[in-house]
């Protein structure tokens, strides 16, 4: 029972880390060109 005691917050701090980090990346632009990075893969460029 005192490992629940533990881990019960713990967990919720990781998860607020992570809700805070996918703020983050939306606000920060991340998301906002998911074409140009599909299109970018496929541009063939030759080694020089």
């Amino acid at each position: 029972m005192s490992v629940l005691l533990f881990m019960i917050p713990l967990a919720l701090f990781l998860g607020l880390i992570g809700l805070a980090a996918f703020i983050w990346s939306i606000k920060s632009g991340q998301y906002s060109d998911l074409e140009g990075a599909a299109r970018r893969i496929l541009i063939d460029e030759d080694p020089e």
